[in-house]
């Protein structure tokens, strides 16, 4: 079959299991842990807001964590949710480029946000005295905006290289989302430019970046 783009798949997600008895019990399952996970964050988020005693450096960087946490795992689990309970899973070509670039997004984020965590921490112990100085509301927006835009590029990155592949009809990604790997895996066309990228991306911004800057 000759490889060709197409924007909407029928098959793109496979799901947790083939077992249709044990579908409502990974339905209840994954649902608590969602919603313990959105309304955990939530309270956290509210409390740095809400409490003039938590509007610390720490305390926003903690408040901008959970927020990437709550998108994070809204990305992927109301989908999961939805395929279980419709028994459908399908999810469209289109979806499934959004679900990676806001899954790059917030990967991005989360290990960009640790980094800052930890030169707070850093700034906390090593120079206690000068602490409120040095960390003042203007350094600690411009430490997060950043972060932000290194994620979005990221994310764009990604979405256009796997925007340059072709794939064909009837693709099925065994996993419960569009994980990039499998994706570009599974398509008719060279993906060893794709395939590069994602390994220098990880090894240098994603996790060889972030974690030299922890260290």
């Amino acid at each position: 079959m000759e490889p060709k783009n197409e924007t909407q798949l029928s098959e793109f997600l496979l799901g947790f299991s083939e077992q249709a008895g044990i579908q409502p019990l990974i339905f209840g399952l994954i649902l608590s842990i969602y919603l313990v996970t959105v309304l955990g964050n939530m309270l956290i988020i509210l409390a740095t807001i809400s409490d003039t005693h938590l509007h610390m450096p720490m305390h926003f960087f903690l408040s901008n964590l959970s927020f990437v946490d709550i998108c994070s795992t809204s990305t992927t689990v109301p989908k999961m949710l939805l395929n279980i309970q419709t028994q459908s899973k399908a999810i469209t070509y289109a979806g499934c480029i959004t679900q990676m670039s806001f899954l790059f997004l917030f990967s991005g984020l989360d290990s960009f946000l640790l980094t800052v965590i930890t030169y707070d921490r850093y700034v906390t112990i090593c120079h206690p005295l000068h602490y409120v100085v040095i960390m003042n509301h203007q350094l600690c927006r411009l430490l997060v905006l950043p972060c932000w835009i290194m994620s979005v590029l990221i994310s764009l990155l990604h979405n256009f290289m796997v925007l340059q592949l072709s794939f064909c009809t009837e693709l099925e990604v065994p996993h419960f989302f569009c994980e990039l790997n499998l994706v570009v895996h599974h398509a008719c066309s060279d993906t060893f430019i794709n395939d590069m990228m994602t390994y220098i991306i990880s090894l240098l911004l994603l996790g060889g970046g972030p974690l030299t800057c922890i260290l």
